[in-house]
């Protein structure tokens, strides 16, 4: 695999490197290198030698650096020239995104240059301004109508797509619904064409439909709906080449869309907001008694119940973990 060395000024490389855990999980094969105000350019260079050591695969090796012309850069670049080094490569502008398309595209890439090519290309479409408006003209582009999860249906009532039934790729109850584990790492793992986000109070709330419906990742369209319209059209043929994955708030939810006839095998449960009078599951699932009640009506209905964060998380039984709190009684 290859490997990623994040250089930075201060705290930058280990901020990046820790919020990339919580989209993406922990990742082998990454090591950190900060400069502090104590060290020079030989100190620095020095732990970027170290840095790259602690790698598996010490031939194809990516750097993602904070700055051009900084020591962490110039030092990066001395390093080049000090031996056969073909397949490493340097990036300048290290960001989240950045780190994430890198984190993707290493999956497949056989080296640094292949995976510094996605994290360009995932860095040029991840600067956006708010509002659109001050968007200087020469960086807008036009967003696909995938994104924007305007479209609408205009086939004719009984035209059959497919099969004539939509195909579900993940059930995940997230009370962040949309957001960057799901956008990047879940929907990269289970390729929907198509994010159904279904929420009765986000599909009411117009700013929070629209926030949802762009964080879609591009080629993937996205949708909010209530649970009623899920119901309506979950036996529609015309969305028989449709591949989704539904994100919900809460398993009440689920059990509503169930029992109005949505026909779901498994349920991921990722993160389920804290408040007071909710009991901790795990570190991201706490449960009131409506939460305990829903799980229970899904586990008697046999569904699979299964907490995991991000894909590379090892699955926990969720009623298992019911069970472990003492709320099953």
């Amino acid at each position: 695999m290859v490997g990623i060395v994040l250089a930075s000024h201060g705290g930058l490389a280990e901020g990046v490197l820790s919020s990339g855990a919580m989209i993406f999980g922990s990742q082998d094969d990454v090591a950190t290198v900060s400069l502090t105000p104590d060290m020079g350019p030989d100190d620095f260079k020095a732990k970027l030698v170290e840095a790259v050591s602690t790698l598996s695969d010490q031939e194809h090796v990516l750097f993602l650096v904070d700055l051009k012309g900084g020591t962490p850069y110039n030092q990066t670049v001395t390093l080049f020239g000090e031996g056969e080094h073909d397949d490493w490569v340097a990036v300048t502008g290290l960001s989240l995104p950045m780190l994430l398309s890198a984190y993707e595209s290493r999956v497949e890439a056989q080296t640094a240059a292949e995976v510094a090519r996605g994290v360009y290309q995932g860095a040029k479409v991840s600067v956006n301004v708010v509002p659109e408006s001050l968007t200087p003209e020469a960086i807008v582009t036009a967003a696909p109508a995938t994104r924007a999860g305007k479209s609408k249906l205009t086939l004719a009532p009984g035209t059959v797509l497919g099969d004539g039934k939509i195909q579900t790729a993940l059930v995940r109850i997230d009370s962040r619904l949309l957001h960057g584990q799901v956008a990047t790492a879940w929907a990269k793992q289970v390729s929907p064409t198509r994010i159904v986000v279904v929420s009765d109070g986000v599909a009411r709330d117009p700013m929070r439909k629209t926030l949802i419906t762009e964080a879609a990742p591009p080629g993937v369209r996205a949708n909010v709906i209530p649970v009623s319209k899920l119901v309506e059209i979950w036996g529609d043929p015309r969305f028989g080449s449709t591949k989704a994955l539904f994100l919900f708030e809460n398993p009440e939810d689920v059990v509503r869309a169930i029992d109005g006839g949505v026909d779901f095998k498994e349920v991921n449960f990722g993160s389920m907001a804290h408040s007071a009078g909710k009991v901790l599951l795990n570190d991201t699932l706490s449960v009131g008694p409506d939460d305990v009640k829903a799980v229970r009506t899904l586990h008697e209905r046999g569904l699979k119940l299964f907490a995991q964060k991000v894909p590379t998380d090892k699955p926990q039984d969720v009623w298992g973990l019911v069970v472990k709190a003492g709320l099953n009684k």
